[in-house]
């Protein structure tokens, strides 16, 4: 009888507690739509129902604490369309909460009765809400408002709620048109991730970008930048080589291609990727120019004055391009001068220092030039005053000191 008396009892608690909890659910509908609406009672109700076992895995718990968010919204809304004093971070903040709770709710709504059918109650209203957040802007002036703010975890949540919306599978494919601003919204979520120091997610973010044809270009900049970062080279690289394929007139992927290349030692490979760089925009001077520095370090100089010339033709006002000849010349004197050190034949040193002066002498025009187009260069000056020292041109070398 006693033990009778306890299941009793027990089947009473259990009942009592699940009606206390269905009764949260409609005490945060009650508040939320208040004339008042009491906001704060409203979410503590319906976080009691949602921490619950008896209602936390009901479609209509998740949905009426979508429905609290929601209407929380709704009022800050409201007052924005009247030009009233409004709270942003409520309203923006209240769909990114909504839109978590309405995602469960959908989930539970899908699920078959006892009967094993599916009879969805809140899903068609689910549905109209999401259409809304999709098509107001609500959640792009709010991820704008955040980035201002500079903070840009709270953009990446804001704009993935934005961006998950037209996946959701309350909506037909195509249903809702990923248009230009999807594509803009998505851009702006990756540079947010970049500045949240997020490297996995802000890949992730421009690799999906990179069939939207939306900013590819840079896309392609910021994705080479983040597998730098990660020192994933293959992948750097392979980014680096699509780029200068899509655009060859960049200058952005052929330099760190070359760089890279340069800097692991290939200079034969580098040399390749300028010629096919040359081949696609001949007349771009910069190529011509790094292609003479190559050919320089592979002591092609013939090859390099070439290049270095072509530049000048393309570019006349090219002073890196005259002081590259006027450098290649002086450096190859003063190797010469260096070979002579060991040289005890004085016939044969004689010859040495005068091939030496010969290229010295070469290299003063040249230097010249390269000043006169850019006298503020200090760099440019030195190297003019050093050859001027050289071939003890003293007037000269006392004229430029002055100036």
């Amino acid at each position: 009888m006693k033990k009778l008396f306890l299941s009793v009892m027990l089947i009473a608690g259990f009942t009592c507690s699940a009606f206390a909890q269905k009764a949260n659910v409609t005490k945060a509908k009650r508040d939320a739509t208040a004339d008042t609406p009491d906001f704060k009672s409203a979410v503590a109700a319906i976080e009691a129902a949602l921490a619950d076992p008896t209602t936390k895995d009901l479609a209509e718990t998740w949905y009426t604490a979508g429905y609290v968010y929601n209407e929380m919204n709704s009022k800050e809304y409201k007052k924005e369309l009247l030009k009233q004093p409004f709270d942003q971070e409520i309203a923006g903040s209240s769909i990114v909460k909504a839109f978590s709770y309405f995602q469960k709710a959908y989930d539970f709504d899908q699920k078959p009765n006892e009967k094993g059918k599916v009879k969805p109650q809140f899903s068609k209203d689910i549905k109209s809400f999401l259409q809304t957040y999709y098509t107001d802007g609500q959640l792009i002036r709010y991820g704008s408002n955040l980035f201002d703010k500079k903070d840009f975890a709270g953009v990446v949540k804001a704009f993935d709620t934005y961006l998950a919306i037209p996946d959701f599978p309350a909506f037909k494919a195509n249903e809702l048109k990923k248009d230009s601003t999807y594509k803009m919204v998505k851009y702006y979520a990756a540079i947010a991730s970049i500045n949240a120091g997020d490297t996995l997610g802000s890949i992730k973010r421009l690799e999906s970008l990179m069939s939207d044809n939306y900013e590819t270009k840079n896309v392609y900049e910021l994705l080479y930048q983040q597998y730098f970062a990660k020192k994933d080279t293959v992948k750097y690289m392979t980014i680096l080589k699509e780029g200068f394929d899509k655009y060859p007139a960049e200058p952005f992927f052929l330099q760190n291609l070359i760089n890279n290349f340069i800097y692991s030692g290939k200079n034969k490979e580098a040399l390749e990727y300028l010629n096919q760089a040359i081949a696609k925009e001949p007349n771009v001077a910069q190529y011509h120019f790094v292609s003479g520095r190559l050919k320089e370090e592979s002591k092609d100089y013939e090859g390099a004055k070439a290049a270095f010339e072509k530049a000048i033709q393309l570019k006349p006002d090219y002073a890196e391009a005259e002081n590259a000849i006027a450098r290649m010349y002086y450096n190859k004197a003063a190797a010469i001068l260096q070979e002579s050190n060991d040289i005890k034949d004085m016939v044969v040193v004689k010859k040495k220092q005068d091939e030496a002066q010969g290229l010295f002498k070469e290299s003063l025009p040249y230097f010249k030039k390269a000043y006169e187009m850019n006298p503020k260069d200090a760099e440019l000056k030195g190297d003019l005053k050093r050859i001027y020292y050289r071939l003890q041109m003293n007037a000269e070398y006392e004229a430029l000191n002055k100036e």
